[in-house]
């Protein structure tokens, strides 16, 4: 086989060396397949995009429709039944329906709002960071990355404290599943459970309304029907999922790759004020979400001189477009004085009407979470260095992240 054929087989398959780096895969397909043809395990034509123009435009061009119940049989094949009630939401509709239900959360996640969270935020991290044990090694994704987010956005939607763990373990279920029989009646077991839970938290809301998003959300759907019953449901889990799964990667990634580069922390350690490109710089060089959700088209499209045909799936590679070589000078270097005219310009928060709402929270987020986390342990360091990262392999390139990250926070001198 060739060296292209190989790089598609490895992202048809979705292999386990190609999912703990597929960067050299990404390399290759830029290089002479940059919309690639493939057959997945789920079986539905699919087009994956590598390069960052093809990409851009890709994640705007509405003849590639985000509404996946337009092609429901490609989408049961991919996600299976229980999945159906869930993704009734903004991130799988278009307009003006998707218009719709992002202006009923919009303001909740302008840059101003999010700005009022910080003080709440840093006491989050600094709570948890008192936990933490300091001269024994940790994972620091269950200790520290997870909690931040899951605490952020389940205090803003209202999901209180007790249940806060049962929502993590349903979600990581739900974002590591394969193709497997397995696989497959877990994830459906974990997105049945997730439907009831937020069923039965709006009915008490309904009851006994707070101060919180989801009550908010809840009242607008009885008094003007600005949502129907099901839309409500699937918003809630969409804001918890997507609020900490993506924001949790992103700190563990930028952990290990600031203690694998220590020239590049010391960077920011001597100029606090680099923390924010330094943030986007990560989700340039190693985001957490390698591919953006599936797209379908309408019509035949066409990309860089590849027809896609109508019916057929499309897929973004977020992860491939942001290493592009003609786009970034030295790609693949971690680079947090990256000028900013080329850093701001990834696409891990997407691009177009579906951009990323809550990108100015986990900007947030992450920096609080860094910046405290490196100034309270200056001299934090990996558990194993000689062991390597330990990356998800999971078998589908939804999320890039970290399985675990043993760290001592502050070894004996």
């Amino acid at each position: 086989m060739t060296a292209t054929q190989d790089a598609v087989a490895a992202a048809e398959r979705c292999t386990p060396e190609y999912r703990r780096n597929p960067h050299p895969v990404y390399a290759q397909l830029r290089e002479s397949a940059p919309v690639c043809p493939m057959r997945p395990p789920h079986g539905n034509e699919t087009y994956l995009i590598t390069r960052y123009e093809d990409a851009r435009n890709a994640l705007s061009d509405p003849r590639l429709s985000k509404d996946m119940y337009g092609a429901m049989d490609a989408y049961r094949r991919i996600f299976g039944d229980s999945s159906v009630a869930l993704d009734d939401n903004m991130l799988n509709s278009d307009a003006p329906k998707h218009t719709r239900l992002r202006k009923l959360v919009n303001t909740a996640f302008t840059p101003r709002r999010v700005e009022a969270l910080r003080p709440r935020i840093q006491e989050i991290v600094e709570t948890l960071l008192d936990d933490c044990p300091t001269r024994e090694p940790l994972d620091l994704l269950p200790a520290f990355a997870f909690p931040v987010p899951i605490a952020v956005i389940c205090e803003l939607l209202g999901v209180p404290p007790q249940e806060r763990s049962k929502m993590q373990q349903l979600s990581t279920t739900v974002a590591q599943t394969g193709f497997s029989a397995e696989s497959k009646r877990a994830q459906q077991k974990a997105e049945e459970d997730l439907h009831a839970y937020f069923t039965e938290l709006i009915a008490r809301k309904r009851r006994e309304p707070a101060d919180d998003m989801l009550s908010a959300l809840t009242a607008v759907r009885d008094t003007d029907g600005g949502l129907s019953e099901n839309e409500l449901v699937s918003t809630a889990f969409l804001l918890m999922f997507a609020g900490h799964k993506t924001t949790a990667y992103l700190i563990g990634n930028a952990v290990y790759h600031f203690l694998a580069r220590p020239a590049q922390l010391r960077a920011v350690q001597e100029n606090p004020e680099l923390i924010g490109p330094a943030v986007e710089e990560l989700v340039r060089y190693e985001g957490s979400v390698e591919s953006a959700t599936f797209r379908y088209a309408t019509e035949d499209v066409e990309y860089s001189g590849t027809r896609i045909p109508k019916g057929a799936l499309v897929q973004i590679a977020l992860t491939s477009a942001n290493r592009d070589p003609e786009k970034f000078e030295r790609p693949d270097d971690f680079d947090v004085r990256r000028p900013g005219n080329t850093q701001n310009a990834h696409l891990g928060f997407g691009h177009g009407s579906h951009y990323c709402l809550g990108a100015p929270l986990a900007r947030l987020e992450t920096q609080l979470a860094l910046s405290t986390l490196f100034g309270r342990f200056p001299r934090l360091t990996l558990a194993d260095p000689a062991s390597g990262p330990q990356w998800m392999a999971v078998p589908f390139p939804a999320f890039r992240g970290l399985a675990e990250l043993p760290v001592v926070l502050d070894p004996a001198g």
